[in-house]
């Protein structure tokens, strides 16, 4: 697989740059941090309008008909901003998992706004004892009637804050597998806490409580849906991979200023040999991860189902430590400022260990890989 960019996709990757540097600097992102905001309307249109919501949204549905590698260039240029805006959530977990699941009809109703930024969705699929995976789904949708009644919770729901639907897996008395469900966000019996997580953005809890659907409610078809799931998680575990690479790519920059300018003994520390070897440690450590994204990307276009699993759960553990050594030695090469509030580098230590939880830890992916090696000596 070529990952060498083509002059459009580098034309997007300077787009997105330029609009982090410039709109999204550390005290605009302050700023809407202290207001208590989870971005802004204002800063999800102008997503809207540069097409980075349809990238990769086939065009019979208003998108621009892109790949795959096309989101990771905007995640990984928005995650060198810690960008608060739920692209991860909306734009590539809910809006995928539609794409491979939903009916015609289905896409054809959702996809548009979707694209032009007037629909926000979400994927309620992690559950307490699913811890990020994809099953085991207890959410029960009993059937009744013309529909289905649910009871049941969803946890840490990305993108939910200001969802008006929500993609919910569940499990369908008496129908083998799992059952994917549009839902409104007004419905009755639908309880939604906002929670705050260590990385100032936000997530839902959902609790279902006798929430009723239509039976038109099912995307695709009852108990077909883990297929399609599985589909989204991996478009947005090779996202968020993008994304912390975006992170460590300007701890990088911003360590290496710093030794620039910081003095000890009348030089700069950045003349230190320990320090030059710690940085070059830093740089080893990114790039690696850079190369199991482009295995994550390489599987995601050539692989069967269970493959994929496989390399995506390898390149999510190695990244997501990865970036946590990296942005964890960015603030022990800043010393004392680095544990400040006010200073950028800490909080994209934060944003690496809250990622390394998202879509599945490091540690349960590590699990995955070894059941699967397992699963192959056996055979």
């Amino acid at each position: 697989m070529d990952f060498a960019l083509n002059s459009e996709q580098r034309l997007l990757q300077d787009s997105v740059h330029r609009y982090v540097d410039k709109a999204y600097g550390f005290e605009a992102r302050t700023a809407l941090l202290k207001a208590g905001k989870n971005g802004s309307a204002d800063n999800w249109g102008i997503f809207a309008d540069n097409g980075w919501l349809m990238a990769a949204l086939p065009q019979e549905y208003g998108g621009l008909g892109g790949s795959l590698l096309d989101t990771v260039i905007i995640a990984q240029e928005l995650g060198r901003g810690l960008v608060l805006e739920p692209f991860l959530g909306c734009a590539v977990l809910a809006a995928q998992t539609l794409v491979a699941g939903g009916t015609p009809a289905q896409k054809i109703r959702l996809l548009p706004h979707l694209a032009e930024g007037t629909l926000r969705m979400a994927l309620a699929y992690s559950e307490p004892n699913s811890r990020g995976m994809p099953e085991p789904v207890a959410l029960s949708a009993e059937p009744v009637g013309q529909g289905y009644r649910l009871n049941g919770c969803k946890t840490l729901v990305l993108g939910a804050v200001d969802a008006a639907v929500f993609i919910v897996s569940a499990t369908v008395t008496s129908v083998p597998g799992v059952t994917l469900l549009l839902v409104d966000g007004n419905s009755a019996g639908l309880r939604r806490q906002a929670l705050r997580l260590h990385d100032e953005t936000w997530v839902e809890e959902l609790t279902f409580d006798n929430v009723l659907v239509d039976a038109d409610a099912v995307l695709g078809e009852p108990g077909q849906g883990l297929s399609a799931l599985r589909t989204g998680l991996a478009h947005g575990t090779v996202v968020l991979c993008a994304e912390l690479i975006g992170v460590m790519e300007k701890t990088l920059e911003v360590t290496a200023e710093y030794l620039k300018v910081r003095q000890q003994f009348g030089v700069p520390i950045g003349s230190f040999q320990s320090l030059q070897h710690r940085m070059a440690d830093m740089a080893a450590e990114m790039e690696l991860a850079r190369s199991s994204l482009h295995v994550a990307l390489a599987s995601m276009a050539n692989d069967d189902e269970a493959t994929r699993s496989k390399k995506l759960s390898g390149s999510k553990m190695l990244i997501c430590r990865a970036a946590k050594f990296v942005c964890g030695q960015g603030i022990q090469l800043h010393g004392g400022i680095g544990m400040t509030e006010e200073y950028l580098v800490g909080h994209y230590y934060k944003r690496a260990i809250v990622a390394d939880l998202q879509l599945g830890s490091s540690d349960r992916h590590e699990a995955a890989c070894a059941s699967a090696l397992q699963t192959e000596l056996r055979g």
